[in-house]
């Protein structure tokens, strides 16, 4: 009996350091899933409305225009409701439009307000730093605008540029490109490029730099203006072609719908891009 006892009481302590020695292993809990925003079947896409000709507002539905969710009555279109309607049909998605300030797009879509930002925005560094973007969905250059009795207008290339300019707030254009003219007396930032194009339209600046989408559109409606294109030349902008071409923004993580988009714009070619903006450009209104 005793030595059972004792037995007993050896096999105790033993379960007993065990237990004291060995921690259960601890694991990390699984990361938690980015949400795609389309589980129930709608893309919401946050734009200004008022960059034409990438998107803009309008009065009604004709060619195709789509309502604004945050804008009872009013409709958007443009090159960015088209590319976006194009990539809900693929996916049976239905398409939201929300009206969002340029400076308001980004916080917006990681607030979770939006799904995707689809606003001509440039594919740049610090961008993609904060958001994941799909795309190009369109490859952009970038270009001046002056007016047609602007002795500017026979620039050949930025060297030649001189006097007061400006370009649209938050943007390569006004960060970027306008600080590599030298003399340049660079005016506060536009707020809209709507504004931008009525400071060249107006004779407030002498010129303002833009992308060729914006500035092929502010020519077609303002008969004054020219476009100053000095791509080819080596006395132009210095800018890398990744920051310049135009993507989607998705929140980071958000493999879903940025590979969902991707797979669409994979099939479209340079020319498709280009002849969609072309019919942007021939339907936007007066700026």
């Amino acid at each position: 009996m005793k030595k059972i006892i004792a037995m007993m009481l050896a096999l105790m302590m033993v379960l007993s350091m065990t237990a004291c020695g060995a921690k259960p292993q601890e694991t990390e809990p699984p990361a938690a899933a980015v949400a795609t925003g389309v589980e129930d079947g709608v893309l919401t896409v946050g734009m200004e409305c008022a960059y034409a000709p990438y998107n803009w507002t309008q009065m009604d539905d004709s060619n195709g225009a789509v309502p604004i969710a945050n804008n009872p009555g009013s409709y958007a279109n443009g090159y960015d409701v088209m590319i976006a309607k194009k990539i809900c049909e693929a996916n049976g998605w239905q398409l939201e439009v929300m009206a969002i300030g340029w400076d308001g797009l980004t916080p917006a879509l990681n607030a979770g307000q939006i799904d995707a930002v689809i606003a001509g925005q440039s594919m740049t560094e610090e961008r993609m730093a904060e958001v994941d973007m799909a795309g190009p969905y369109f490859y952009a250059s970038i270009v001046c605008v002056t007016q047609k009795d602007n002795p500017l207008a026979s620039a050949t290339g930025i060297s030649q540029l001189t006097g007061a300019c400006t370009a649209q707030t938050g943007t390569i254009w006004y960060d970027s490109c306008l600080p590599q003219i030298e003399g340049a007396e660079l005016m506060p930032a536009s707020e809209t490029s709507s504004a931008m194009i009525m400071a060249a339209t107006s004779g407030t600046v002498d010129y303002i730099c833009t992308d060729m989408p914006t500035a092929m559109g502010a020519c077609a409606v303002y008969d004054n203006l020219v476009l100053l294109d000095f791509t080819g030349s080596e006395d132009n902008f210095q800018v890398d072609q990744g920051e310049i071409n135009i993507g989607i923004s998705v929140v980071k993580g958000n493999t879903t719908v940025k590979e969902a988009m991707d797979k669409v714009l994979s099939t479209m070619t340079v020319e498709d891009f280009n002849n969609l903006m072309d019919q942007a450009i021939a339907i936007q209104p007066v700026i």
